[in-house]
C-alpha cells in the first residue's frame, strides 16, 4: 500500500505528502530500441499492442485481478509503485505475495535498497528495460500498480530539458558561424561531457541544442525541469484499465488491510529496515512507514500509529481517484 504518487518526495513530515512533480533524472541507459532524443527525453517503455495498464485506487484489488489476468494472457507483471521498488519493504507496500509472484514473473520490485533515492526517471528506465526482455521472451506485458504519477510519465513521457530560449540559441547559433563548431563542441564536452559524446561535432543543429541546453541548466538552475509530453495514439490505444470500488467498501478494505499490516509485522519490518540500510527521505514518507517511524522515536503510540496510517492512505485513495479521473481512454471496471 504505497502512499508515494511518485518516488520524488521531498523529507518532511507525514502529513505534508502531496504529489510532486519528477525530479530531474539522473543518466538513465535506453535500451537500444528506444529513442532518447538528443539525450534528454528520459527514455521510457515503448508501449503497443501487446501492453495493458491496471490501475486503481490502493486496497481496491488490483493484484489479486492482475495475477489472474496475466495467467490467462501469458503476460508478465511490471509493477507501477513507487514503494514497491525498495528492498526490505514488503507489508508496508502490500508487496505480491511469494505465491503470486511465482505465478507469474513480475517486474519493478526490490530494485533499489531502502536508504537510496528512486525517481519517476529511475523507474522509467527500469521499465523500459523490463518491457523489452519481455518481449524477446514472446510474452505481453501487463503494467499494475497505483502510482499515478508513474502512469502519467508512462504514457506521456517527459522531456528534462529546460524550455526553448531563442535569443540565446540564437546567439550560439551566430558563434558556431564565428568560432566553428570544432570550438563549441570543445565547450559542450567541457559542459556535459555526456552530451558531447552523443553529439558529432558536424551535427549543427543538435549541438547548438545541445549547448544551450546546457548553458541553460548551469546559468538557470531554478527553471523547470520536466515537460509532459501529449499521448500518442498508439499510447492511448494501449487498455487502460481502471479498478473502481465503492468509496465506503474502499474504507473499509484499507481499514482492514492497515490493521493486518501491523499483525503482520509491519512495525518490525521497520526496525530491520532501519537497522540494516536505514529508511530514506523518500521511502519514509510513505503511509505506515512515517508513522511506524514516529511510533519508535516515541512520537505517537501503536493506536495513534494505525489510526493515522489509515486516515493517510484514505486521502492517498481519494488523491488517486482524483488523477486518474484525468486520464484520457480508460475503462473503469468494477472491482
Amino acid at each position: 500500500m504505497s502512499c508515494e504518487f511518485s518516488g520524488d518526495v521531498p523529507a518532511g513530515t507525514c502529513d505534508r505528502q502531496k504529489e510532486a512533480a519528477p525530479a530531474t533524472p539522473g543518466p538513465t541507459t535506453c535500451p537500444p530500441t528506444l529513442a532518447s532524443p538528443e539525450g534528454h527525453e528520459t527514455c521510457r517503455p515503448r508501449l503497443a499492442d501487446d501492453c495493458l495498464i491496471l490501475t486503481g485506487p490502493t486496497a481496491a484489488g488490483k493484484t489479486a485481478i492482475a495475477v489472474r489476468m496475466a495467467e490467462r494472457l501469458g503476460a508478465e507483471i511490471i509493477s507501477v509503485d513507487s514503494i514497491a521498488v525498495y528492498r526490505g519493504l514488503d507489508i508496508g507496500s502490500a508487496k505480491p505475495s511469494a505465491d503470486e509472484q511465482r505465478r507469474v514473473p513480475h517486474h519493478g520490485l526490490d530494485l533499489v535498497a531502502a536508504s537510496e533515492a528512486f525517481n519517476v526517471a529511475s523507474w522509467l528506465s527500469a521499465a523500459a528495460e523490463a518491457v523489452e526482455a519481455i518481449r524477446r521472451r514472446g510474452r505481453k506485458i501487463l503494467f499494475v500498480g497505483g502510482t499515478p504519477l508513474y502512469l502519467k510519465a508512462l504514457r506521456e513521457g517527459f522531456d528534462t530539458r529546460p524550455p526553448a530560449d531563442p535569443a540565446l540559441r540564437d546567439a550560439i547559433t551566430l558563434r558556431l558561424e564565428r568560432e566553428g563548431a570544432a570550438a563549441l563542441h570543445r565547450e559542450l564536452a567541457e559542459r556535459d561531457p555526456a552530451a558531447a559524446a552523443r553529439i558529432h561535432p558536424n551535427d549543427a543543429r543538435r549541438l547548438v541544442r545541445g549547448l544551450e541546453v546546457a548553458i541553460a541548466s548551469t546559468s538557470r538552475p531554478s527553471l523547470p525541469q520536466n515537460t509532459w509530453n501529449a499521448p500518442s495514439d498508439e499510447q492511448l490505444r494501449v487498455p487502460f484499465l481502471i479498478v473502481d470500488v465503492p468509496r465506503y467498501v474502499l474504507a473499509d478494505r484499507i481499514a482492514a488491510r492497515v490493521h493486518q499490516m501491523f499483525a503482520d509485522g509491519l512495525i518490525e519490518e521497520v526496525e530491520a529496515a532501519e537497522a540494516a540500510t536505514g529508511i530514506g527521505p523518500t521511502a519514509r514518507q510513505a503511509a505506515g512507514y512515517c508513522e511506524v517511524l514516529e511510533m519508535l522515536a516515541g512520537k505517537r503510540s501503536r493506536e495513534e500509529a494505525i489510526e493515522q496510517t489509515i486516515r493517510r492512505t484514505r486521502q492517498l485513495a481519494k488523491r488517486q481517484r482524483t488523477w486518474l479521473r484525468s486520464f484520457q481512454n480508460t475503462v473503469w471496471v468494477a472491482g
